[in-house]
C-alpha cells in the first residue's frame, strides 16, 4: 500500500500547526526539511530527539530526511559537505527513517550563467556520490536522489546516467515530473519510462505551461496516467506532496495551511477516483 508523506515545512515554520494540518488532512508521515525556519541539518541532537518525539505523540512518522546534500557548486569543498553529509546520515538514524534525500551538485562557481558544460565535471559528480554511496549502504540508509533543475541530474539523460554509473541499491531514483517539466523534458512517459528501473520515491507537485505552480492534475504533468501507471507496476512506496504554491526557493517552498490543504486534496481526490487505497 502506498503511503502519503508531505514536506509539512510547507504548511508553517511551527512544528505543532505542521502536524494539526497533516492529521487534518489524514496524512501520517514527513518528509523532514525544515523546523522553525532551521534546516533540518542544523537542528541539535535535542532538538531532533524533542521533534522525533512530538511527532511520535501526533501519530506522524518521519518517511524521509528532506537534505540539502548535494545542493553545493561541485567544486566546493568536499570534505566540509561529507561532513555535512554524515550530518544527515545521524539525523535519519535518530529519526528512525532509512531515506535521505540528496542532490547532484551544481555547476563550478567559476562557471557564467548559462555557459555550463555539465559533461565537464560529471566524473567528478559521479566520485563525489559514489563516495556519499558507500557511505550510506555503510550506514544501512538509502539516498534518494531528486532531479531538481540546474544540478548535474536535471534532466533525463543525465538522471539515468548517474543512475546506471553508480549502480548502488543504496542510491536509487525520486520521480519528480514538475521538476523535469521545469527543465524542458517529458516526464511521463519518457522520464517515468528511462527511470523505473531505479525508481524509489516521489514528489508530487504540477507546473502548467507558464511556468506557474498547480496542485496534482490542474498542470502538465499527467498526475491522472502517472499514478495509473505506478498502481499498475506495483509501486507500494511514499508519495509526498510538495506543492510549492506560494513560492519556491532554492532550499524549500512554501505554500502555507490553506493551499496545502488544496494540494492535498487533490492529489486524494486523484487517488480516490481510481480506487488506490493509502496509508
Amino acid at each position: 500500500m502506498i503511503r502519503l508523506s508531505a514536506f509539512a515545512d510547507e504548511i508553517s515554520p511551527d512544528l505543532n500547526e505542521q502536524i494539526a494540518v497533516l492529521q487534518s488532512e489524514n496524512i501520517h508521515y514527513i518528509d523532514l526539511r525544515s523546523v522553525w525556519q532551521v534546516n533540518v541539518l542544523d537542528l541539535s541532537d535535542q532538538q531532533i530527539q524533542d521533534i522525533k518525539q512530538t511527532l511520535t505523540a501526533g501519530g506522524i512518522g518521519v518517511a524521509a530526511v528532506g537534505s540539502p546534500i548535494g545542493k553545493v557548486p561541485i567544486d566546493s569543498s568536499f570534505a566540509d559537505h561529507l561532513e555535512r553529509f554524515d550530518r544527515a546520515i545521524a539525523v535519519a538514524k535518530a529519526l528512525d527513517t532509512q531515506y535521505i534525500r540528496i542532490f547532484s551538485f551544481y555547476a563550478p562557481v567559476k562557471e557564467e550563467a548559462g555557459s555550463s558544460n555539465p559533461a565537464a565535471y560529471r566524473d567528478e559528480v559521479i566520485s563525489h556520490l559514489q563516495e556519499m554511496t558507500r557511505r550510506a549502504r555503510a550506514a544501512g540508509v538509502q539516498l534518494i536522489h531528486e532531479n531538481e533543475k540546474a544540478i548535474y541530474g536535471d534532466t533525463i539523460a543525465r538522471n539515468v546516467d548517474l543512475l546506471k554509473s553508480i549502480n548502488d541499491e543504496h542510491f536509487r531514483s525520486v520521480l519528480d515530473p514538475a521538476n523535469y517539466l521545469q527543465c524542458d523534458q517529458v516526464p511521463y512517459p519518457d522520464a517515468y519510462e528511462a527511470t523505473k528501473p531505479w525508481l524509489e520515491y516521489v514528489h508530487v507537485k504540477d507546473v502548467r505551461p507558464d511556468g506557474s505552480m498547480a496542485v496534482a492534475g490542474e498542470g502538465a504533468s499527467d498526475w491522472a496516467a502517472i499514478l495509473q501507471r505506478l498502481r499498475q507496476d506495483g509501486y507500494d512506496g511514499f508519495i509526498a506532496l510538495e506543492p510549492h504554491l506560494a513560492a519556491a526557493g532554492q532550499y524549500q517552498g512554501f505554500s502555507g495551511p490553506d493551499l496545502f490543504r488544496s494540494a492535498s486534496q487533490a492529489l486524494q481526490t486523484l487517488l480516490r477516483k481510481m480506487d488506490w487505497s493509502y496509508n
